[in-house]
Formats: C-alpha cells, sequence, structure tokens
C-alpha cells in the first residue's frame, strides 16, 4: 500500500530546477504518491527556521505520509542521513536536527541511509533522501533502508524560565514572513504584559485576534501554536522593535 503523501520542504527555493529534480526522481519510484510542497522558501542554510516550520505541521498529515525535509548546510560531509518512523510518519532528511520534532515521540526510530557511489557529494536531496522517501511511500520497511542509528542529532526549543519575582525570561525563536515574532513564553490570563526587550520596558495590550489592535499597535497575543507573539497591526513587530531570533523577552505579568 502506498502512502497517502509525500511532503517537501527545503531551503531550494523554485527559480533553479533543484525541486524538479527531486519531484523527478519521486514521481519516477512512486508514481501513485501525490506530492505535496510544504514551502521551498526556508532561509538558506536556516535549520531551526526548517525545524520549526516541521513541527507545526508533521503531525497534521494521515499515519503513513512521508515528510521530506532538505535544509543541509552539511551535505556531502561527515553527517548523517536518516529515515525515521514516528507516530505512524516517516521522515527522511540530514542528521543536522531538522528531524528533531519527530524524534522525541516515545515510538521514534531512525536509520541511517547508505550513500552510495553514485550520489553528488552536494546533492543529497535527489540521490539520498529522495529514493529513501519513494522507497518508505511505497510499503519497504524502515529497516530494509539502513542501519539503525541510536543517537541521532536532536534540537530542543529552549524553555522559558521563571524567576523568582514572578517574571518570565523567554526568547524570540522565529521572525514570521508578516514580522510578528513567535516566542517560547506560555502565558495566560493576563491583560497586560510588560515586555523586557533589551532596553526599556514596554507594555502591551495581551488581544485575541490581530484584528483587536489598532492600526500601527504593538500588541502580545497567544498565537496558533499556544505561545505569545509580539504583533503589529498592519505593521511589522521586527521591524519596529528591531527584534531577531535569539533575542531575550522577559515578561511581567498584570492579572486580570
Amino acid at each position: 500500500m502506498s502512502a497517502p503523501a509525500i511532503t517537501l520542504l527545503t531551503d531550494f527555493g523554485t527559480a533553479d530546477g533543484y525541486v524538479a529534480e527531486m519531484k523527478g526522481v519521486l514521481v519516477c519510484a512512486a508514481p501513485a504518491v501525490p506530492l505535496l510542497d510544504m514551502s521551498h522558501d526556508v532561509p538558506p542554510h536556516d535549520v531551526e527556521f526548517a525545524r520549526l516550520t516541521l513541527a507545526r505541521y508533521w503531525r497534521r498529515y494521515p499515519v503513513g505520509t512521508v515528510h521530506m525535509v532538505v535544509v543541509d548546510p552539511g551535505v556531502g560531509s561527515d553527517r548523517a542521513a536518516i529515515a525515521i518512523a514516528s507516530d505512524g510518519r516517516f521522515l527522511v532528511g540530514p542528521d543536522n536536527g531538522v528531524l528533531s520534532p519527530a524524534l522525541f515521540a516515545l515510538d521514534a526510530r531512525a536509520v541511517s541511509l547508505p550513500i552510495n557511489q553514485h550520489a553528488s557529494p552536494t546533492f543529497h536531496g535527489r540521490d539520498v533522501f529522495a529514493p529513501a522517501a519513494a522507497s518508505l511511500a511505497c510499503g519497504v520497511a524502515l529497516d530494509e533502508l539502513g542501519e539503525p542509528l541510536s543517537d541521532p542529532v536532536r534540537r530542543r526549543t529552549p524553555q522559558a524560565v521563571r524567576r523568582l519575582d514572578g517574571a518570565i525570561d523567554g526568547e524570540v525563536l522565529t521572525i514570521d514572513r508578516f514580522g510578528n515574532a513567535l516566542t517560547n513564553l506560555l502565558v495566560r490570563d493576563v491583560e497586560m504584559v510588560l515586555l523586557e526587550l533589551g532596553g526599556p520596558s514596554r507594555q502591551f495590550r495581551l488581544v485575541r485576534t490581530y484584528a483587536d489592535a489598532r492600526p500601527g499597535e504593538g500588541v502580545a497575543l497567544i498565537g496558533s501554536n499556544g505561545f505569545l507573539e509580539l504583533a503589529v497591526r498592519d505593521g511589522s513587530a521586527a521591524q519596529l522593535f528591531t527584534l531577531r531570533r535569539g533575542d531575550r523577552v522577559t515578561v511581567i505579568q498584570q492579572q486580570r
């Protein structure tokens, strides 16, 4: 039985033909399996951005789905190529932490994929990952693809830290395309948050939706992933407040 789909997440863009080459391999090897583009606009070499992107969607697809992720600045080096079975889904990509969201499931298993002598050292997406993804999609067992790997690279999202005075220290995890700053802060049942953004504290209303803000107003809200984010109505919080990934954000909660 073939997989419901193979999904693709890369930093290749779509102008150069790299994605098309991988799709050619997949279509030839697994012609009955749909190919779904998640994104090819991951910033070049940005493993952390890709990891967080994968975390949002990999479990939302049907059991049996094969997720292929190629954000691989170490291609051709001694980093392993891996395939994973986790929570009924499969994932294929480089062993650089990009597949970490699936590695923390209790039933996760990983194998190291062989890299044959004909594989291009600069294009494992086409020559290693695509054939492995197609095999999994066509029903080949994970253990038939390679040797068990006991210690794949695992990247973790840093946890926010609560101070003795009740304030919470977190950080900006990523900036989305709207300029919203997504953090690792869990904040509930507050009306206002005071945020220290590396300088004087700023007060942000905690709103339910972006539309609840006034045009140009900076607000805080709980995003769709359950964590606090900073946004500006009809603008960019990242630009207005000069925010970047890794910036510390301290929340002082003012209760209702």
